[in-house]
């Protein structure tokens, strides 16, 4: 139980043995084996948290990440099955401001919330929210109001040091990362090279740090974040 990916391992091969038994089928049932990367606090930790949040977006599931249930984004702002997802929203909380000293203060919700959406809406070619307009007719309905990217940086009252930056971030989000599922450790070049100081024994003399440089679909993060693992290909 002290080891995640043994317990991992055998809670995966435990679930198959048992649907396999009542479904009268063999063979593997998940496609890939559990992964998991090391993450520091601040950058790292938002970032990813946004692509894990987008990962039913990026498969074609739902349109927009507040829609889907079954993730953390989703049960915050549906509120949860008793109707405040506060669990979820204390874990935003957190990976937001954990860099600053926040624990999980749900009262600080609203603001993560604020922050998180923009950089949902930016990565969806969408203005962050959802905000409507009333059609003409005896019977109103709404349909959501969206803005691509060149609309939302116009919108943004010239706010480019934070909107561009903001807006590559928000382009990669779309995309597949391995970075963020076979990376290993990812967060600040200092970050990177203590935990590669702390597993030293793990790897060749060769090897004199552990940070690498991030590259392919994740390079808006370039500079900024780094991995453990120079990967070569399907970056």
């Amino acid at each position: 139980m002290h080891d995640l990916g043994e317990f991992m391992k055998g809670l995966l091969q435990r679930f198959t043995q048992w649907f396999n038994s009542t479904q009268s089928r063999v063979g593997r049932l998940w496609e890939d084996r559990f992964k998991s990367v090391i993450v520091e606090s601040g950058a790292a930790a938002r970032t990813i948290a946004a692509y894990i949040d987008l990962n039913p977006v990026r498969a074609g599931m739902v349109a927009d990440p507040a829609d889907y249930r079954w993730s953390s984004y989703g049960e915050a702002v549906g509120g949860g099955a008793k109707g405040n997802g506060k669990t979820a929203r204390q874990g935003l909380v957190r990976a937001y401001f954990a860099d600053q000293g926040a624990g999980f203060e749900v009262q600080k919700w609203q603001e993560v919330s604020r922050l998180y959406r923009r950089i949902m809406g930016m990565a969806l070619g969408r203005k962050s929210g959802r905000a409507e307009e009333a059609k003409s007719g005896r019977s109103p309905t709404r349909r959501p109001i969206t803005k691509n990217s060149a609309e939302l940086l116009a919108s943004e009252s010239g706010d480019n040091e934070t909107v561009l930056p903001d807006l590559k971030v928000a382009e990669m989000l779309h995309c597949r990362v391995r970075y963020f599922t076979d990376g290993a450790v990812i967060g600040s070049r200092d970050f990177v090279n203590e935990a590669f100081t702390a597993a030293r024994a793990r790897f060749g003399p060769k090897r004199k740090d552990g940070a690498r440089k991030i590259k392919g679909n994740a390079s808006a993060v370039k500079g900024t974040l780094w991995s453990m693992r120079d990967l070569q290909k399907g970056v």
